[in-house]
């Protein structure tokens, strides 16, 4: 199962990463201003998850493959890890669209 994790950055943001059950992160936030705001950013990307739609697919300027998470606002809530190829981009979606929902969280601040 995966795992949600909140710390803080040297800018005193708080910032989540999404582990999947292998341990490797395949979801970070952007930054927010309280713990609050990232608890519920947490929430939005279990909410958004499962479905396809809110996957914005990209490539980078050194042609790796990503992808970022939105709600239905439009808002990016999550941006993920870099892949060298679309299937690699294709298989964090998976695994954020199945684990994400019902992934715990661990406060590390």
């Amino acid at each position: 199962m995966g795992k949600f994790t909140i710390f803080k950055g040297s800018n005193s943001q708080f910032y989540f990463n999404l582990k999947a059950s292998n341990g490797l992160k395949v979801l970070a936030s952007e930054g927010y201003l309280s713990k609050d705001s990232c608890k519920n950013g947490i929430q939005s990307v279990k909410e958004n998850a499962p479905y396809d739609s809110r996957y914005e697919r990209k490539r980078s300027i050194n042609y790796q493959y990503y992808f970022v998470l939105k709600a239905v606002n439009g808002q990016v809530i999550g941006t993920s890890e870099m892949y060298v190829s679309s299937q690699g981009m294709e298989d964090g979606i998976s695994v954020v669209k199945s684990e994400a929902p019902n992934a715990s969280t661990e406060d590390l601040t």
